[in-house]
């Protein structure tokens, strides 16, 4: 018999949204972890190994569903962008 689910999603939105400082944070790294699963799926018969295993144990079979386990999980973090003004000197040429 199926698993009942308090809600439609799993894990709680609120419970990703305490893991990350935005939204769009949530959903780019999601996505591009999802990526990287959905490559690693792809490739195994061909024995390359390139791309990282999921890193939980997990009943769902989409790759996004995976990476938010991930994320819930503190497997994936997302990396604090560099500042603004800390790129703009680094390009700036040296005088």
């Amino acid at each position: 018999m199926a698993q009942v689910h308090d809600s439609m999603m799993t894990p709680r939105i609120e419970d990703l949204m305490s893991k990350v400082d935005s939204k769009f944070k949530l959903v780019t790294l999601a996505a591009l972890r999802a990526r990287q699963i959905n490559s690693y799926f792809g490739q195994l018969g061909e024995g390359l190994g390139a791309s990282i295993p999921p890193q939980v144990t997990s009943v769902a079979r989409k790759p996004l569903s995976i990476a938010f386990e991930e994320i819930a999980a503190d497997k994936i973090t997302a990396e604090p962008l560099p500042d603004e003004t800390e790129a703009d000197t680094e390009a700036a040429p040296a005088e």
